[in-house]
């Protein structure tokens, strides 16, 4: 249950009274399924109380979309072929021109009205259904997306060409009055909701008109200035306003996705249309949730990282789009695609950090989905089948994962398979139990380091087991050891029992998952080394009071060894061997100050916290000062550290090895 609803709820069972409650700004109804406000207006105090990501949606994890349009029947380059045919020497331009012919007599819109290319073929973007003697079965779609695992789907309803594929008033340029002579949409709609999945819908008209028709020359026909975007900005605006107003009328989405230029819309419409957004969905009694890379904000909204994610766990809940192809969102004629492992790595490794991924596929201009993208659907959901229990309804844990394989930091970052090293850590959304999801079979014995003793305590680990390849059915594996270098498991075999693609240890607690840091410390001498360089600290000897801490390669010497010793209220005094003088932060709060050396004299300034970041890291924490060790990137032997406000780059974070 979202905070919202849980506030919602609680108020209404003190007031006892609707008209309390109605004052508060809460709908009143017990059959009420939606979180938030009862009505919206169009300013951002208002929408930014609209819960952005619904609990469906962080349950649902895995959905499918699809570009599917007119900039399907060229087959060349990419969706970006309607822009760069007119872009005069471009490869799009001269293939155009040797297929079609010169743009300025066979423009853009002879595929959508059907023209006939240079050897007579006719062409047109105007699929059949099968029922019609036609290669698109909508239905079969759907099934296909539902096979997958998807929890949602549905298309691309306008691309950046203008081109709508529902039954517009607003916009002529439709495909119920052209091409296809079909609404496409409500086919899409039907189909996918009767599998059970939430409805998707994807527009990308704001580049339309924002820049994505740079090269079309200007039109005299009001008509076509509509199509390639040249009616002019206010006029374009409330085009853009009044396309969303009836996909959200005539087919209630659940979600709705925003491709980028958001922001060159005025603050005015943008409003207009969130406002409009949520108010209907109250009216529909169900949460919904729209997207955006631009012009809105996470308060509200769910931010959208084009093809990556996030390096690590990242709050609000957030979603990656990715394609089943690098070479283009449609489909092309020799159109390349990622492997399934690759794609089904990055999709568990964004859940692991809190976010969905949806995946785009690339059907034919007829209709037809290439098999080696039905393969590419199947690989995932024959896996989700039966591991699907540390995938939906799960949420992200205290660490994502471990292992040498970095994924996500951004966006535009390649789909990559792990290897057997790498873990990815979700967990139930009663925090009970903790799936590891290995990528890759990990042999007769599997470490999971996160879990050492000096991290966390597992003593009320009630069972491990291995999920099988048939959903509901697991081996146990009774025979584990923990130490400080972590949770060691006994596999059934050193070779896997079965073939998949990652392999799921789903580990049960009697009560609540213990939290990252609880695990004793260790009380024997230590090497403290930094996440970024590896080097690890030095005392530098028999030195004065107030000499600086310094960075050095372990060589095993007793100036690079430190005991934690208990100072009380989770605090530690960190103790040289060598020396047996204790890091002191000197009082200086300033991020850089260097960290410096004295005896001990119990002051606030020698005593430190652990904060465990997960992946047996650690941020060092001053009480005095509340600024952290930092190595300062410094990657020479003899650096000094110094401190710095807590932050998650590796500067900041430390291991802490018992020697």
């Amino acid at each position: 249950m979202s905070s919202y609803q849980f506030t919602r709820r609680r108020l209404l069972v003190v007031s006892g009274a609707a008209t309390t409650a109605g004052l508060l700004g809460f709908r009143t109804s017990a059959a009420l399924a939606t979180a938030g406000p009862q009505s919206y207006t169009a300013s951002w105090s208002s929408v930014d109380q609209h819960p952005p990501a619904p609990e469906w949606f962080q349950d649902a994890k895995f959905g499918i979309y699809y570009h599917w349009g007119v900039y399907s029947v060229p087959a060349y380059a990419s969706e970006w072929y309607p822009r760069n045919m007119y872009n005069n020497g471009s490869n799009e331009n001269n293939h155009h021109k040797s297929v079609y012919g010169d743009p300025s007599v066979w423009p853009y819109h002879n595929f959508i009205n059907g023209a006939r290319d240079k050897a007579g073929n006719f062409v047109q973007f105007a699929p059949k259904l099968t029922s019609a003697g036609g290669n698109w079965d909508p239905t079969a779609w759907a099934q296909l997306f539902a096979d997958a695992g998807a929890r949602f789907a549905g298309p691309v309803a306008e691309h950046h060409d203008g081109f709508s594929m529902w039954n517009s008033t607003v916009n002529e340029w439709n495909s119920v009055a052209k091409g296809p002579k079909l609404d496409l949409l409500r086919l899409h709609a039907d189909a996918i909701r009767a599998k059970g999945m939430k409805l998707w819908v994807s527009l990308h008209t704001a580049y339309n008109f924002t820049g994505y028709f740079q090269w079309v020359p200007a039109q005299s026909d009001n008509s076509l200035k509509k199509l390639y975007g040249q009616l002019g900005a206010t006029a374009e605006q409330q085009l853009w306003y009044d396309k969303l107003r009836e996909v959200i009328d005539g087919y209630q989405p659940d979600i709705i996705y925003h491709d980028f230029n958001l922001s060159q819309i005025s603050e005015a419409q943008r409003l207009n249309f969130l406002s409009y957004y949520y108010n209907k969905a109250v009216s529909w009694n169900k949460d919904v949730l729209t997207t955006y890379k631009d012009g809105f904000n996470n308060r509200g909204e769910v931010y959208d990282y084009e093809r990556g994610g996030p390096a690590g766990i990242q709050t609000p809940y957030w979603l990656t789009d990715d394609s089943v192809s690098s070479s283009s969102w449609c489909y092309t004629v020799g159109i390349g695609y990622y492997s399934s492992i690759s794609l089904l790595h990055a999709l568990i490794d964004r859940v692991s950090k809190g976010g969905n991924m949806v995946l785009n596929i690339a059907p034919m201009a007829d209709g037809t989905i290439p098999s080696g993208q039905q393969t590419i659907l199947r690989d995932i959901g024959n896996w989700l089948r039966p591991f699907g229990e540390a995938i939906y309804s799960t949420r992200a844990w205290s660490a994502f994962g471990e292992g040498p394989t970095q994924m996500g930091g951004g966006s535009f970052q390649t789909p990559r398979a792990g290897t057997n090293r790498d873990i990815r850590f979700t967990r139930s959304k009663d925090n009970t139990i903790l799936y590891a999801i290995v990528l890759g079979w990990p042999g007769s014995a599997l470490t999971i380091t996160t879990l050492g003793s000096n991290q966390i305590n597992l003593t009320s680990l009630a069972s491990v087991q291995l999920l099988d390849n048939a959903s509901g059915s697991y081996t146990n594996l009774p025979t584990r050891s923990q130490d400080g270098s972590g949770l060691h498991i006994t596999m059934p075999s050193s070779n896997a029992p079965f073939s998949a693609l990652a392999y799921v240890v789903k580990l049960t607690f009697s009560g609540q998952i213990p939290a990252l840091g609880s695990g004793p410390t260790p009380t024997g001498y230590v090497r403290i080394a930094n996440a970024t360089t590896g080097l690890v600290l030095d005392s530098g000897g028999n030195v004065s009071s107030g000499s600086v801490v310094k960075q050095w390669n372990w060589d095993g010497s007793t100036n690079l060894q430190w005991q934690l010793v208990d100072a009380g209220g989770g605090y530690y005094r960190i103790v040289n061997r060598t020396n047996g003088m204790v890091i002191d932060s000197w009082g200086n709060a300033a991020n850089g100050a260097n960290a410096q050396q004295a005896a001990w004299n119990g002051g606030n300034n020698q005593q430190w916290r652990l904060n465990s970041t997960g992946n047996g890291r650690y941020q060092i924490i001053n009480r005095g000062t509340g600024t952290a060790l930092d190595g300062m990137g410094s990657t020479a032997a003899g650096a000094t550290c110094g401190m710095w406000a807590p932050n998650t780059n590796t500067n900041n974070l430390w291991t802490i090895t018992a020697v």
